[in-house]
């Protein structure tokens, strides 16, 4: 009897088509899924062979990949978030006064957690101007409404109501680490407000107007 000359990949092919013929029992569907993942090793395996380099090739390409997936995904949440910057509440959680936001940004600045103490010293800001009576209390308010609004009341603190909500949604939504120069940036912010009540309060005249605000620097 003269020898069969039959490759791998034919032999493979050839016990396949025998399988699926219709006397032979059907494989449930996990059984099916086993084979189908077992088919695809195999035509990976069998592929890979022929590659240059072969498995280390293989290896490296898959692993740029994975790579180029996680940094695509990064990118992409960052883009939302940053996207959303505008639209994610200044307050979330337990509503707090004034000074006791600005007494745990303080802790967190000292503990150089400086994200944290520059989301908490602009909401200190914020709780002030409404303490105050500057701005009426807005439920669901933005660091960019706030910027906006308080800028347009104190058009002489403009510059720096939309730099604190620059650096505010930077560190919340852009993801972007928190600097002692952000932290101090509010903080002036918020001294300059705290000062302009203070002199308001001591002359006797009640809460500051809008039109003292302006000459505060």
């Amino acid at each position: 009897m003269p020898a069969l000359d039959i490759g791998r990949d034919a032999a493979h092919d050839a016990a396949q088509r025998e399988l699926g013929k219709p006397i032979y029992p059907r494989p449930s569907l996990t059984e099916r899924l086993s084979e189908w993942f077992d088919e695809l090793l195999y035509r990976i395996a069998a592929e890979g062979s022929t590659v240059p380099g072969g498995w280390f090739t293989i290896s490296v390409l898959i692993l740029m990949l994975l790579v180029a997936l996680v940094v695509a995904f990064r990118i992409a949440r960052r883009t939302l978030r940053t996207d959303r910057g505008g639209q994610g509440a200044l307050f979330t959680g337990q509503e707090l006064s004034a000074a006791e936001h600005r007494a745990t940004a303080e802790q967190f600045a000292a503990a150089g957690d400086w994200a944290s103490a520059i989301r908490h010293r602009l909401r200190a800001v914020a709780r002030h101007l409404e303490q105050t009576g500057v701005l009426a209390p807005v439920p669901g308010r933005t660091a960019t409404e706030l910027a906006r609004d308080a800028g347009a009341t104190l058009p002489g603190l403009d510059s720096e109501f939309q730099s604190s909500a620059t650096a505010f949604n930077d560190v919340t939504y852009g993801e972007r680490p928190g600097t002692e120069a952000g932290y101090r940036l509010i903080a002036g912010l918020d001294d300059h407000l705290r000062s302009r009540t203070h002199a308001a309060s001591s002359t006797g005249g009640g809460p500051a107007q809008a039109g003292g605000w302006a000459e505060v620097r």
